[in-house]
């Protein structure tokens, strides 16, 4: 019977070198995976907290802007294209967030972009183009995904109040109606006689996957 070599015996085998080898696949496809979940997370942070610093800072231009004289050469800087338009629906059609969400009951807060792409809602919520804006008649709707931005929303509440606040005012609104519907039921968007605010998101919240559902929150203007 042959003796072993020194070379044999320390000899790594086939099966235990790619068990190695998918060991170390695995730990980098999840090291990226987290990686990327990481950077989106931090990218949507900075990204609020920045739109949410300009929003403040335009506001208060528009407030100081309001108190001075027709004649201060501030009053055309400012409030020339609202004059025309309202500011937040100029804004909407040109990109940049035009306004801000606030549920202060579940404690949440986020800026609105306008449109639904997956760039548009991974840094906020989106305004659903062809919807009405704060100030026009008819139905808003603002989608966000349910596991970032509208994850608060599984702890609203029906009379839960709901802020829009634009560079033109507030708008306030009231929870009247929580629903979970398919995904086809497309008439939750339809307009409305009134003012009314619907929110759309995922449903479940810890359904892993598309969703089958969609989570409805609608609300109606608070006469003020």
């Amino acid at each position: 019977m042959r003796a072993l070599t020194h070379g044999e015996i320390f000899r790594p085998k086939p099966v235990r070198s790619v068990g190695r080898w998918i060991s170390r696949f695995f730990l980098t496809v999840g090291t990226l995976a987290v990686g990327y979940v990481a950077f989106t997370l931090l990218d949507a942070w900075f990204y609020q907290a920045d739109e949410t610093r300009k929003f403040e800072q335009a506001r208060q231009a528009v407030k100081r802007a309001s108190t001075e004289s027709p004649a201060s050469p501030l009053l055309p800087v400012v409030l020339s294209a609202p004059a025309r338009v309202p500011e937040h629906r100029a804004t909407a059609r040109s990109g940049p967030p035009w306004g801000r969400i606030k549920i202060s009951s579940i404690g949440f807060s986020s800026m609105i972009l306008e449109g639904v792409d997956h760039e548009t809602l991974r840094r906020g919520v989106g305004h659903i183009p062809g919807t009405a804006l704060p100030g026009e008649p008819g139905n808003i709707a603002l989608a966000g995904h349910r596991d970032t931005f509208f994850r608060a929303l599984r702890n609203i509440k029906k009379d839960d109040e709901i802020t829009l606040e634009t560079l033109d005012g507030s708008y306030r609104y009231r929870v009247d109606l929580i629903q979970i519907v398919a995904p086809d039921q497309t008439g939750v968007l339809d307009n409305s006689g009134e003012p009314t605010l619907t929110l759309v998101t995922c449903y479940p919240f810890s359904f892993v996957g598309a969703a089958p559902q969609r989570y409805i929150v609608r609300a109606r203007r608070i006469s003020e």
